[in-house]
C-alpha cells in the first residue's frame, strides 16, 4: 500500500507543476485555445487517478482502482491540450 500511496503523490506532484505551468501560460496567452482545457483535464486527472489510489491506499478496498485508468486518460488529454494549446499560438 505504501506503493500505491507513493505512486498517487509522484502523480500528483508532477501534475500540480503541469498545471501551473498551463496557469502561467494561459497568463501569458490568454486567448491560447485548449488551455483551459488542459488545466480542467489535470485537475481531473489529479482526482480520479490520485484519488483513487490514494483511497485504495488507506481502505484497501480494491474495486477503487477501477477509476485510476480513467485519471490516466485524463493526464494524457490535459498534455495533449497543452500541447496543442501552445502549438497554436506559436
Amino acid at each position: 500500500m505504501q506503493g500505491i500511496w507513493q505512486t498517487a503523490v509522484q502523480y500528483h506532484a508532477w501534475h500540480a507543476l503541469g498545471l501551473l505551468a498551463v496557469g502561467l501560460f494561459a497568463m501569458q496567452r490568454p486567448d491560447a485555445p485548449g488551455a483551459s482545457l488542459a488545466a480542467w483535464l489535470f485537475v481531473a486527472g489529479i482526482a480520479l487517478f490520485s484519488g483513487s489510489l490514494y483511497a485504495l491506499a488507506l481502505s484497501g478496498v480494491r474495486g477503487l482502482g477501477a477509476v485510476t485508468p480513467f485519471g490516466g486518460a485524463a493526464f494524457l488529454a490535459g498534455w495533449l491540450a497543452f500541447a496543442w494549446a501552445a502549438w497554436r499560438t506559436a
